[in-house]
């Protein structure tokens, strides 16, 4: 009979520097080295010293292609003295890297040698002995120390080994981590998952850095949650690896039997850091075999991996952690956080008026895309409770600072066709991309008053005179060099499950049949546009159910919609086409450029623009469907 086990609701909150102490104190492994080829030592780590077995060059080798000579022989050689010397008597021919034997001691490069016949040359300066040259051991002397202990073997290093005949060297043996993914939702990415289940990339991506960080990764297959079936691969793993990690199960969830396990077999001494996100972390071991478990979550797994495996591979290694450069920016946006715990948000980075501008991403754990699009990570401390709009911070980097400083800042509202701009820019400059960030067009208008964006998309639809943007900008932006630049007409409509199920037809039926209402955030255009159609139809907010839960953008909405069949939405039509959902046009709209005058007359702003109004990107986006690129607009300058 299976053992039952009493759930775990309470974590530690141990601060996340004592947890690492204390891990790296139990962390004794049976280092292990081995003796490779130097031409097979890429990335690899030396156990001990490397010392050169010859020399480079291990002979006097010509520095030039031309005679060698006798140096002494030469003192008297001037313009009003030519000199004559035998071939194999005073002098022999030499090419770059030849031998240069004794007697001879110098080089004459070729370019100042008369040949006089086949035999007999002239020359006209005397030479210095040595010159032209390359000495014994010139470049490595043997026995030299090459490299020390702990040094990681670069491409230019094998060179170095090969050129000194140093054809073996003793490494440290990666140690063997060993992946355990554990979940009964979980399924292979080649199967087709049914609602429920998840695709376990966590694994994959965990051995990934592994890899990158020196270890040998040893991904274990997909393992139930059934205490014996984790007993078991744990108790195999411990005794085969230097480092368990098992991903997920680590929480106090009714089968997150990790922690228990682990107490059984061996021993845990912490389950739970004091850290958003990352807090589920359990820290054990079995057979003296150090376990790791990180949460499912993967922000919250890829964040604890570094905290936790990064630094016992470079202890077993015996080599630094990697330390990343930080970067002073200014803060778009006011962060909140929580007394008593690390917060670590990911945050892109923009470039606008000689100033870097950090903006959060998205908190939540599970949101892959949020470490992929990231450009730093903000560490907020533990006896902080965030920071201002407008102060200045440290971020550690994730991207070049050369990249940064030349993409493109793209704020306010979402719309597909903003990637296939970034996706043109690049090809055009490879140095080059669009950073965007989905926070509705009132806060683009906002970022541009700020100066912390180089663009806003911008559809505000005016109730009182039905017209789109114009009033906005003049309202919020009196007095500012900005420019409004007509860019797409796309069609608004409401997006539906296939067959449209509860046969909404207009905003009247979303009230009557009881639709569950996906809207937009506060300041997005379509927001105003659903509000705009409450309003004209005597309908309440709160007659719409859903209507208080946001999306921030249009896929977000459509992703919503297509996975309730009472589900309805506003959005625009590529939107819909791209989650194959039906579509009832609504209204058309003015999706317009916003931007500093600044921008619009720089070379990088006008790049952008010659690309809007090329025959490719025209094609690319109304190819899409529901969408008119504006053909010879004309920029409306405040």
């Amino acid at each position: 009979m299976a053992r039952a086990y009493k759930r775990k609701i309470y974590l530690q909150d141990k601060p996340r520097k004592v947890a690492r102490e204390e891990l790296l104190s139990h962390f004794k492994p049976t280092k292990k080295t081995e003796w490779i080829h130097s031409s097979g030592a890429l990335g690899r780590i030396t156990a001990e010293p490397v010392y050169a077995l010859n020399s480079m060059p291990h002979y006097h080798a010509s520095a030039m292609d031309g005679i060698a000579v006798k140096a002494e022989n030469t003192f008297s050689a001037h313009e009003q003295n030519p000199i004559q010397l035998k071939r194999n008597e005073d002098f022999i021919y030499v090419d770059t890297g030849n031998a240069v034997p004794s007697p001879y001691n110098a080089v004459i490069m070729i370019e100042n040698v008369e040949e006089l016949s086949e035999d007999v040359v002239e020359i006209i300066e005397p030479a210095s002995p040595w010159q032209h040259i390359r000495p014994i051991g010139e470049d490595i002397v043997q026995e030299e120390m090459l490299f020390g202990q702990g040094h990681k073997i670069r491409p230019v290093d094998t060179g170095v080994l090969l050129g000194s005949q140093t054809t073996k060297i003793k490494v440290f043996k990666e140690p063997i981590v060993t992946v355990i993914p554990t979940g009964n939702e979980l399924v292979s990415a080649d199967d087709n998952p049914a609602p429920g289940k998840i695709i376990e990339f966590n694994g994959t991506v965990i051995s990934n850095y592994i890899e990158e960080w020196g270890g040998k990764p040893l991904l274990h297959s997909i393992v139930r949650d059934e205490p014996e079936e984790i007993r078991n691969a744990l108790l195999e793993a411990s005794a085969a690896s230097d480092i368990v990690i098992i991903n997920a199960g680590s929480s106090a969830g009714s089968k997150d039997y990790t922690v228990h396990i682990i107490e059984e077999l061996g021993e845990v001494f912490t389950h739970g850091v004091a850290t958003r996100p990352g807090k589920p972390a359990i820290l054990g071991k079995i057979n003296d075999t150090v376990i790791v478990g990180i949460p499912g979550y993967s922000v919250s797994a890829y964040l604890a991996l570094e905290w936790f495996v990064r630094p016992l591979i470079c202890d077993y290694l015996e080599i630094p952690e990697p330390k990343r450069p930080v970067l002073k920016v200014k803060l778009g946006r006011r962060i909140v956080s929580t007394m008593g715990a690390e917060d670590f948000l990911r945050m892109n980075i923009g470039y606008v008026n000689g100033e870097y501008i950090a903006n959060p991403l998205t908190r939540a754990a599970g949101v892959t895309m949020s470490l992929a699009r990231a450009d730093g990570l903000l560490i907020v401390p533990p006896d902080a409770l965030g920071y201002e709009q407008g102060e200045y911070v440290e971020l550690e980097l994730y991207k070049p600072l050369e990249e940064i400083q030349s993409a493109v800042v793209f704020n306010g509202s979402h719309d597909l066709t903003i990637d296939i701009l970034s996706s043109f820019l690049k090809n055009e400059q490879k140095d080059a991309k669009i950073i965007s960030s989905h926070v509705g067009s009132m806060a683009g208008i906002m970022a541009i008053k700020k100066g912390e964006a180089h663009v806003a998309g911008i559809h505000l639809l005016d109730p009182e005179t039905k017209e789109y943007n114009r009033s906005y900008v003049n309202r919020f932006l009196a007095g500012q060099d900005v420019v409004l630049y007509p860019f797409l007409k796309r069609k608004q409509g409401w997006l539906l499950p296939k067959g449209n199920p509860l046969g909404i037809e207009n905003v009247e039926d979303i009230a009557k049949k009881k639709a569950l209402y996906v809207n937009r955030q506060k300041g997005a255009g379509t927001r105003i546009l659903f509000d705009l159609l409450l309003k004209e139809n005597s309908i309440n907010p709160d007659e719409i159910i859903g209507y208080e839960r946001e999306m921030f953008s249009h896929l977000s909405v459509a992703a919503e919609v297509k996975g309730d069949e009472k589900a309805v939405g506003l959005g625009i039509y590529p939107a819909a086409k791209a989650m194959g959902l039906e579509f009832i046009p609504v209204a058309d709209e003015d999706y317009d450029l916003l931007m500093t005058k600044s921008f619009f007359e720089s070379d990088q702003g006008q790049k952008l623009l010659k690309i809007i109004h090329s025959e490719g990107f025209k094609k690319r986006v109304e190819a899409i469907g529901g969408y008119a690129v504006v053909s010879n607009p004309e920029p409306i300058i405040f």
